[in-house]
């Protein structure tokens, strides 16, 4: 199965889930919640000591708003970026939110996440 033959509102409700999900535990500085929908090439990618450090110490990654925009979707490959304008709490002014999902196996995991 490949997700880029899903409709826009097919992987938008799953996007949308994921990315609060992430959110959530940015926030919350949960770094193995934060990392369960990761596909296992992204999760093996993530270096956890860089990720803590991150939780522990990033203003912009332990302040997010729970509310985000949706901008769109790409779809490339074998995977759909998802787009979202992010804001922050604590700190004025916007962010660009980058999820990228595909299929490992039967599911649909998260092979990308950042936030610019």
């Amino acid at each position: 199965m490949n997700i880029i033959d899903k409709t826009d509102d097919e992987i938008r409700a799953v996007a949308d889930v994921y990315w609060r999900e992430l959110v959530k535990n940015s926030n919350e500085g949960k770094y193995g919640d934060f990392v369960k929908k990761f596909s296992t090439s992204f999760a093996l990618a993530m270096d956890q000591v860089t990720a803590g450090h991150q939780f522990a110490n990033s203003e912009l990654a332990r302040n997010l708003s729970e509310e985000a925009d949706f901008l769109g979707i790409i779809r490339r490959g074998e995977h759909v970026t998802v787009l979202y304008r992010q804001r922050n709490t604590k700190k004025p002014g916007e962010w660009l939110g980058r999820l990228v999902l595909g299929f490992e196996g039967a599911e649909i995991k998260i092979f990308g996440a950042s936030i610019f």
